[in-house]
């Protein structure tokens, strides 16, 4: 399956953005579906996972409260809303077909392009 990130940008802290990510697949609605971020010069980290039927998701810390995951099986298509966004949420996000809950970082192969988020005043 590929799979296209879009929805980036800068915002201003506090500000919201919409992520969304298509899948060529129609399949999509078989998939665990993950989110993943990666700030300059650090790893990747794991921030969302969401259940093939919508009906389950699970939030890194970091992101608990404020980052929503969701999915429209009919479009194919996965989003992650963020909310009261800092700077510290500055990074390139990555959509990622998972094998289960506990598939918190597939391999590489499995990922979008990614999108670029820069949180800045």
């Amino acid at each position: 399956v590929q799979l296209v990130e879009s929805g980036g940008g800068l915002v201003q802290p506090g500000g919201s953005l919409r992520l969304s990510c298509a899948a060529s697949a129609d399949t999509f609605s078989t998939y665990y579906m993950n989110w993943i971020r990666q700030a300059p010069g650090k790893g990747p980290e794991w921030i969302s996972t969401i259940h093939p039927s919508g009906g389950g998701s699970r939030y890194a810390s970091s992101v608990k409260g404020r980052f929503t995951i969701s999915r429209d099986n009919a479009k194919n298509t996965l989003y992650l809303q963020m909310n009261d966004l800092k700077p510290e949420d500055t990074a390139l996000y990555y959509c990622a077909r998972a094998s289960g809950w506990a598939d918190y970082l597939p391999q590489r192969a499995s990922w979008g392009q990614g999108t670029q988020v820069t949180v800045s005043a």
